[in-house]
Order: C-alpha cells, then sequence, then structure tokens
C-alpha cells in the first residue's frame, strides 16, 4: 500500500498520544508506513509538505486547541497554504458536559484544512469523554475504517 501518513498530535495531559499510539498501531498493522509527531514547534509547513495526515487533538479551556497546537493552526490561519493535495482525518476528544465547545480543538483543525483545501477522508471522529469509553479502546476501529476508506 505504501500510504505515508503523519499524525500530528495535540495533547495537554497525554490522553490524545495514546490515542495516536492506538492509531499508529493499528495503521502499520494495515500495511501504512506511519509515524507520530506532537505538534510542539510544527509550522504550515510540516502539513503543507504532507501527503496525508491525521490530526489527534484534545479540547481545552474554553473550546481551544491545547497549548502544543495553538503555533501550527495559527500558521495555517496565517501563511493559507494551498492544501488541495492534502488528504486527512481527525480524531477529536472532548467531553459533552461542555455541549457548547465539545471538540472544537479537532473542529477547528477541520475547518481550516478544508478552508485550505484539503479533503478530508471520513467523517472526525467526536469521543465523549462523559460517555465512560476510553478514546484509545476506539481509536483502532476508527483507523482501520479511516484507512479503508482512505485507499478505496
Amino acid at each position: 500500500m505504501g500510504e505515508n501518513i503523519h499524525i500530528l498530535v495535540g495533547t495537554m495531559t497525554g490522553t490524545a498520544e495514546l490515542v495516536a499510539d492506538e492509531i499508529l498501531d493499528t495503521l502499520v498493522d494495515k500495511g501504512a508506513d506511519a509515524e507520530i509527531s506532537l505538534m510542539d514547534d510544527l509550522r504550515a509547513d510540516a502539513v503543507s509538505s504532507a501527503d496525508t495526515i491525521i490530526i489527534c487533538t484534545s479540547t481545552y479551556g474554553q473550546g481551544d486547541v491545547p497549548d502544543n497546537a495553538q503555533a501550527l493552526l495559527e500558521s495555517l490561519k496565517e501563511a493559507k497554504p494551498d492544501l488541495s493535495a492534502l488528504r486527512y482525518g481527525v480524531f477529536a476528544l472532548g467531553d459533552m458536559t461542555y455541549a457548547q465547545t465539545f471538540c472544537f480543538g479537532g473542529k477547528q483543525f477541520d475547518d481550516t484544512l478544508q478552508e485550505l483545501g484539503a479533503k478530508r477522508v471520513g467523517d472526525v471522529r467526536l469521543h465523549d469523554a462523559s460517555a465512560g469509553s476510553l478514546p484509545e479502546d476506539e481509536a483502532a476501529d476508527w483507523a482501520a475504517d479511516w484507512f479503508d476508506e482512505l485507499v478505496a
């Protein structure tokens, strides 16, 4: 298959990183060449130079992206690169207890990537922490379905 997928992680507590590890394992098992990068110090060129990415991010504060993801999101909004060749997926973590800002970290990346011309593969996965299920338990099934759609 040879798909090269970069999983970009925005996290405050490490939960999104655990989810990314599950996604990585699933993608590798399906034959993809995948790697994880924390969003720390990443800028728009890290996204514009990729073919396929997965955004795996939590939501923090009042619907914000995590601290380590803020510079990347702002860089994308300011640089406005042409991302028409980029394919991506989003696994967003949130808590429905905060219904007005539920999963806004992932939703902000999704909106920005679409505005820049990127093509989303599949639906954004919105994980609800208040539902009682662990996001890393749902990540493998989501990643398998996402990858199947990517290569279809």
